[in-house]
């Protein structure tokens, strides 16, 4: 609560994670923007334990640039130190010292890990603007805690090359399996839950640089929907397993609320609708319990499902 204002009102506009009226639907906006304004030239970094591989030194150094109390700084690098504790199957603690040994990472979970991820993360969009090289690629950088994508009008790959070196650095590891570049809209590429790429209008069938949920993000949901619904849950009350399936669809429907979401909305829809009555059907032991037994109305106006298709008009950002 002290720290956050101090260090918020220097954060670049590049970095969307953990701060106030920024979250991962600006990010997401603000690649969507880049790409139809000739940055179609993408990096998509990926850093191997970003949280795990922040190192102690470096990071204080960036702490310290604003904050000169001792008793602050000190009380900082025992959070970071702190040994963690398990406790395994059998009820025996386990204490490891991982973070103290190695020098490196800040504890998941805690509430400072994120404005410390944050700070890191800005030395390299700071050195990124200041050695010449958002100018020289025409690169613009978006990022989301450690989920990093470079908008460039210039080589791409040249752009994948400094960055790789600049994270070396700064004792960053990339992923070298899940970095790659992409020219936009001949490929595509995932950022924070949705496809970036060629899509289409239903209307006139003009293609467009657009975004919509990804094909992961869907097949997320649905395995979680799959696994809320098992024969183990029969002794639910259908009204509350209905309650508990809206949470998940309302709360997947308002991040997933950009670009055309239909296609996906339908296909959620039509999974989730199957598997109540099959859920049905085991619960009151009906064979082949399908859509004669249980109607969409007994679905929807009877038990309340939510109707996914039918939320996107109300969405100004999702255009089907």
């Amino acid at each position: 609560m002290v720290l956050t204002p101090i260090f918020e009102a220097d954060l670049p506009a590049e970095q969307h994670a953990y701060r106030p009226e920024r979250n991962a639907l600006t990010a997401v906006r603000e690649v969507h923007s880049l790409l139809n304004t000739g940055h179609t030239r993408v990096v998509e970094a990926d850093l191997s334990g970003y949280f795990d591989s922040l190192p102690h030194a470096e990071l204080m150094t960036s702490v310290a640039r604003r904050v000169v109390d001792r008793q602050m700084l000190h009380l900082i690098k025992m959070w970071l130190e702190a040994p963690v504790e398990e406790t395994d199957a059998r009820g025996r603690k386990r204490r490891t010292t991982q973070n103290r040994d190695s020098q490196r990472g800040v504890p998941q979970g805690s509430p400072i890990s994120p404005l410390l991820a944050n700070l890191y993360m800005r030395r390299f969009i700071l050195g990124w603007k200041r050695l010449g090289f958002e100018v020289r690629y025409q690169a613009r950088i978006v990022s989301y805690a450690d989920d990093v994508v470079i908008c460039c009008k210039g080589s791409a790959e040249a752009a994948m090359a400094v960055m790789r070196r600049m994270m070396e650095r700064l004792k960053l590891t990339v992923n070298e399996e899940k970095t790659r570049t992409c020219g936009i809209p001949q490929e595509h590429f995932d950022f924070l839950g949705y496809t970036f790429g060629r899509c289409y209008s239903t209307k006139t069938g003009r293609a467009y640089i657009g975004t919509r949920p990804s094909k992961k993000s869907v097949q997320r949901l649905t395995v979680a929907i799959s696994a809320a619904s098992t024969r183990r849950t029969t002794w639910i009350e259908a009204e509350a397993m209905v309650e508990q399936l809206n949470r998940m669809l309302r709360g997947w429907a308002q991040y997933f609320c950009l670009g055309p979401v239909d296609k996906a909305y339908r296909a959620v829809h039509t999974h989730t609708t199957q598997r109540l009555r099959r859920w049905l059907g085991i619960k009151h032991k009906v064979r082949r319990a399908g859509f004669k037994r249980y109607p969409a109305a007994y679905l929807h106006q009877t038990l309340g499902l939510v109707e996914l298709p039918k939320l996107t008009p109300s969405f100004p950002w999702a255009k089907a």
